[in-house]
């Protein structure tokens, strides 16, 4: 058995310049970090001893026979990838919920290719997952997603992520001082919405039009530059939550899916109240509420959002890891049929019930 470990991710900013059809022409960048807060999946090969030979558990539980019956699209592009063509059974677990801006749905593609790369004997570089969990889900699944929530899930830490029109990613560890990333960490204020949205659906009503937002992309591009200079100062980082209000409302601007009356409510409170700036999290729509406020007013904040659950967190640096990996017995081709053919004999004697 495998289990892989791979963190979520809160980005700052740049979102929405990390999109192909924009960076591929104009480049892109973001700033973003990883949390304590993970996608886990383990994977291991299956005995021959069940009439299913894939089981998938997520928030459903599916056993097929064959990798083209599956119904999860990344479980069943990912072992079509990879060409494994065994008994497997893959279990996923998260410490948050899914479809909510968090960079979820690219952490269990990284995490599933990760642990079934190391299922198979072989090991696996950052950059190889980042790119290959880039290619499965916009070249195979076609999914309206960018590219910095698989770059993120695969490196961990708090980045400077550069997109080039070359299509080669860059990514440039933040040279912070543990003390100042402490103080960032400080002022940040995680909430969950309860609103549930599909990344995709949401990219999709301005992904296929960026050139017409040529200008909030261009600003989105500078804010990056302009938080970077401010972390890496000395000063106070006040002016870090002005930027992400600048940041928000100007994505904003980009599409009247990215944000709803009841978000606008909460964080109109949520400023009234002393947060300085923060953004909804992902393509929008809903899920995570990310603020950026001074620790002297965060009880405040609180108690305007108390209806919302507050999630704390601190940065992690890890990446996507292998946190367990125990060899099994591996069943040879000859084996798993005589098998198949031992349980299928006994079935028939016994009117199809299970030995």
């Amino acid at each position: 058995m495998v289990i892989s470990r791979t963190p979520y991710r809160i980005s700052f900013f740049g979102g929405g310049t990390d999109y192909p059809a924009w960076y591929r022409r104009h480049g892109g960048c973001v700033l973003a970090a990883t949390i304590d807060k993970y996608c886990y999946l383990s994977c291991r090969y299956l005995p021959p001893f069940f009439e299913h030979r894939i089981r998938v558990v997520y928030s459903k539980n599916e056993t097929c026979r064959t990798i083209d019956e599956i119904a999860h699209p990344a479980v069943r592009e990912t072992l079509r990838y990879l060409r494994l063509d065994r008994g497997l059974e893959i279990h996923h677990d998260g410490d948050l919920p899914g479809r909510s801006g968090m960079g979820s749905s690219s952490a269990f593609t990284v995490g599933l290719y990760h642990g079934l790369r190391a299922l198979q004997g072989l090991i696996t570089s950052k950059q190889q997952l980042a790119t290959e969990s880039i290619h499965i889900e916009q070249e195979i699944l076609k999914e309206a997603v960018g590219s910095q929530d698989q770059v993120c899930a695969a490196y961990g830490g708090v980045n400077h992520i550069d997109f080039h029109p070359s299509g080669e990613v860059s990514v440039r560890p933040a040279t912070l001082s543990r003390g100042r990333l402490r103080e960032l960490n400080s002022y940040l204020m995680l909430f969950y919405t309860g609103i549930k949205r599909t990344a995709s659906d949401v990219a999709g009503t301005y992904v296929g039009s960026l050139e017409a937002r040529e200008a909030q992309l261009r600003r989105l591009t500078a804010l990056v530059h302009e938080a970077g200079a401010i972390l890496n100062g000395t000063g106070d980082l006040a002016p870090f939550g002005g930027l992400l209000h600048e940041a928000w409302t100007t994505k904003r601007s980009m599409s009247d899916k990215i944000s709803n009356a009841d978000v606008d409510r909460l964080y109109d409170a949520a400023r009234a109240a002393g947060a300085l700036g923060g953004k909804l999290l992902g393509a929008g729509g809903g899920g995570f509420l990310v603020l950026f406020v001074p620790p002297a007013r965060q009880d405040d904040v609180r108690q305007v959002l108390n209806h919302l659950i507050h999630v704390p967190f601190e940065f992690e640096f890890a990446g996507s890891q292998i946190i367990f990996f125990d060899p099994e017995a591996d069943y040879s081709a000859q084996e798993q049929s005589r098998a198949a053919q031992s349980i299928q004999s006994f079935r028939e004697m016994e009117g199809g019930r299970e030995p």
